[in-house]
């Protein structure tokens, strides 16, 4: 026993060492950013991954200002901005919060979305100025991002049928659809194909815990569920513009893997280390505007309103399927007459 509290002082004493040695190197300019930014997130530290923490958020703010130096200077079509994110590695972000899992999908269960030969879209789509798109919501730190996509494409579907807008348990899919792997991760199809077996519940009835949790779905609480899920042609933006067009809100995936997406804040993003194959965080494409300054499609977040363009973000459109944007969209259809019998 003594040899093992003279390990653990000894360690204690290294860390000390190593955070009174980090916190030398600071920036004192910043102190005050750095309470001010800790007050608003609510970030408290133990006293060895306080300087840790620091000196990664130094980092990012560096990062930022390189970043939007560029931006000014023509080199990007982006801005980026500190956020509740800006104390993490990419590698932490990603593992927390980016929680799609590719999985093969069964295609004798997902019908494919029946593009139209020729047809003429329209210049932009917004569902949001439709009622379609209930508020932007935060799956915090949680991977489960897949159940917030697919409640969101439910969610306009169930508007479209009923004129209601009711913002569906995304903690329902959580704990209850055991094709995915929880707050570790999932996928929108089997969200929804869950929901076409079983039915899905509301927010109010079932809310959200951020964490894996018993499922107690009561089958008298069902406000709605799907007759088939439909896939759209991957790879095939023109399709998935037309599914936005013609549908609503579609279930997507995407790389959302770098810094630049973290933290991006506005403008069009296009990101030239995207990978279209390393899908890892699922969202929701609520429309799509073609105009002179590029073309975009508009896609709902769940990281809260803190992120982005108050929860959004414009993702480059018609740019060889930019991020895998269009590899991974899915959709419940609710009416039994467009589903195969």
């Amino acid at each position: 026993m003594p040899i093992m509290r003279c390990s653990l002082f000894v360690d204690w004493v290294l860390v000390s060492i190593l955070a009174a040695a980090t916190v030398s190197t600071f920036d004192s300019t910043l102190d005050e950013a750095w309470i001010n930014w800790k007050s608003l997130h609510g970030k408290q530290y133990k006293m060895a991954e306080e300087a840790y923490r620091r000196a990664l958020w130094e980092d990012t703010v560096r990062y930022i200002e390189r970043h939007n130096m560029e931006y000014a200077m023509g080199k990007h079509t982006f801005t980026v901005g500190m956020n509740q994110f800006g104390d993490l590695t990419s590698e932490e972000f990603n593992q927390r919060f980016n929680g799609f899992k590719e999985k093969e999908i069964d295609h004798t269960t997902c019908e494919l979305f029946a593009a139209g030969n020729h047809v003429k879209l329209p210049q932009s789509v917004d569902w949001r100025t439709k009622g379609f798109v209930t508020e932007v919501k935060d799956q915090r730190q949680c991977g489960s991002c897949w159940a917030f996509s697919a409640t969101g494409s439910l969610e306009g579907q169930l508007f479209k049928r009923t004129g209601k807008l009711i913002s569906l348990s995304e903690q329902n899919l959580v704990d209850c659809d055991w094709e995915s792997c929880r707050c570790c991760g999932g996928h929108p199809f089997y969200a929804l194909d869950y929901v076409k077996k079983h039915g899905i519940t509301t927010e109010c009835s079932y809310p959200y815990t951020a964490k894996n949790g018993k499922c107690h779905f009561n089958r008298s609480d069902i406000v709605t569920c799907c007759t088939c899920v439909k896939c759209i042609q991957q790879n095939s933006e023109h399709q998935l513009a037309e599914a936005v067009a013609q549908v609503g809100p579609i279930s997507i995936a995407m790389d959302a893997s770098h810094k630049s997406f973290h933290l991006y804040k506005s403008g069009i993003y296009y990101e030239p280390k995207c990978n279209s194959t390393n899908l890892n965080h699922a969202m929701l494409v609520v429309g799509y505007q073609d105009d002179k300054q590029g073309n975009y499609w508009i896609v709902k977040n769940s990281h809260g309103t803190g992120w982005g363009m108050k929860g959004y973000i414009k993702m480059a459109k018609d740019r060889d399927n930019h991020c895998g944007i269009a590899e991974d969209a899915v959709y419940p259809e609710m009416e039994i007459s467009k589903c195969r019998r």
